[in-house]
């Protein structure tokens, strides 16, 4: 990641941190960028890979792209 990239997640990690009502950096375990998407990719998986959720996806600009969540019903 470069230097604007990194600035955004500092961005991005200060919005989730101040939102009251949604904060989906909580329960991450690692954070990936995907140059693709110009997005940030925030992983709840543990274990080696093993997965209960499907990791928010927060853009840049702070739009929230995905919300992740819950793999199986319950």
């Amino acid at each position: 990641m470069g230097r604007e990239q990194l600035e955004a997640l500092v961005r991005v990690l200060q919005e989730q941190l101040n939102s009251p009502d949604q904060n989906l950096a909580i329960g991450t375990w690692s954070i990936h960028y995907d140059k693709a998407r110009s997005a940030f990719t925030f992983d709840k998986c543990e274990n080696d890979g093993y997965c209960e959720e499907r990791p928010a996806v927060i853009g840049l600009s702070g739009d929230v792209l995905d919300k992740g969540g819950p793999l199986f019903g319950g």
